[in-house]
């Protein structure tokens, strides 16, 4: 799963980056603008891995990931036709989800440049310029086919996508992102090498500072009916990762944050991108893998080898809950719990798989 951190500049991507990944990536606010961005990869936490680890004493575990990637900041009607340099654009456009990072903070060097946070204002600011960067995509690719056209050069698929990207074109000139058009699956079929940046799915990270932090319920009820948001006490909770296990809990506690800002990250990218987790289980290896919600037991086994997809016969398949509620394998089996399912079963969080095929 890869998300990319996207933002206007000093709404502290970076402190958010470093927050969620452990790294200690330069955050200095006056820092010359860097020529890429920033990039790691971390485990997601997840107990059910840690459980199935302790019965099955495997020689090696494997956690899903999350790719981050810390993009940098953009100002307000920049004078330039893309936001993105092209080598950001082409990882851009790569991520699975978009967040954007949204000033709620008060710094006076900041404040005194860009003026008070404002997280409405900057939300609205980053979708204009990316409903922006894909209209500019969008009439190009425009243009160009009606250059092929006026030379008779014009194919019934150049003609769908003609047709769809007008309906694109006149969303976004309203300033609607592609994802809110409504568009079918017919119509989105000649978007998919554009990689609109519209098109895909976005969240909300809100970067407060100490006192602002579990005190923007008015930005929250904003957002009813848009974008998931989660909060984090940025510059707080990247010096949490500084800190011993214990001492960062009792810092947790006092500030009533549950969960670390990875954890809560991971949950709503989740729920953004409907994934669910499976896992492979024996003596050589515990492994937890993403999936969409509704991909089938194919797809869980396409997931893990094409070839295991190509040639494959059954899933067996058992549930976490079951495993720890009666303790092994046998007695799933002696309950009956251990199914034998075929290529259209829609796997469920939480499922345990053994894909047989044939070579």
């Amino acid at each position: 799963m890869r998300i990319g951190l996207i933002g206007l500049e000093k709404s502290g991507k970076t402190t958010i980056f470093n927050a969620l990944t452990g790294s200690d990536a330069r955050t200095n606010a006056y820092a010359a603008t860097r020529p890429e961005p920033n990039i790691a990869v971390v485990p997601v936490a997840d107990a059910r891995v840690e459980r199935l680890v302790s019965m099955y004493n495997p020689k090696k575990t494997t956690y899903a990931v999350i790719e981050c990637m810390d993009f940098v900041g953009f100002a307000a009607g920049e004078d330039k036709k893309q936001i993105f340099s092209p080598s950001e654009l082409s990882l851009v456009k790569n991520a699975d989800a978009l967040a954007l990072v949204l000033r709620n903070f008060s710094h006076e060097t900041i404040d005194s440049l860009l003026g008070p946070s404002d997280p409405l204002r900057d939300k609205e600011t980053v979708m204009t310029e990316l409903i922006l960067s894909d209209l500019i995509l969008a009439e190009s690719r425009l243009e160009r086919i009606d250059h092929f056209m006026k030379r008779g050069a014009a194919t019934p698929d150049m003609e769908a996508e003609k047709k769809t990207l007008v309906k694109v074109c006149e969303g976004l000139g309203n300033n609607r992102p592609i994802s809110s058009l409504g568009l079918s699956p017919e119509e989105l079929k000649p978007l998919r090498g554009f990689r609109f940046l519209t098109e895909k799915p976005m969240m909300v990270i809100l970067n407060s500072d100490e006192n602002n932090f579990s005190k923007s319920s008015a930005f929250a009820d904003a957002l009813e009916g848009g974008l998931a948001m989660v909060e984090f006490a940025g510059l707080f909770e990247m010096e949490l990762g500084k800190l011993a296990e214990d001492e960062a809990k009792e810092f947790m506690e006092d500030m009533k944050i549950e969960a670390s800002a990875k954890e809560r990250l991971t949950m709503l990218a989740y729920d953004v991108l409907g994934y669910i987790t499976f896992f492979t289980v024996g003596p050589d290896e515990v492994k937890a893998w993403t999936i969409k919600k509704g991909d089938t037991a194919v797809d869980a086994a396409g997931a893990i080898h094409s070839d295991l997809a190509r040639g494959f016969i059954r899933a067996e398949c058992f549930s976490y809950e079951d495993l720890i509620g009666l303790g092994s394998e046998k007695a799933l089996r002696d309950k009956g719990l251990l199914r034998l399912e075929g290529k259209t079963y829609l796997v469920k969080d939480g499922d345990i798989m053994s894909i047989r095929f044939n070579a």
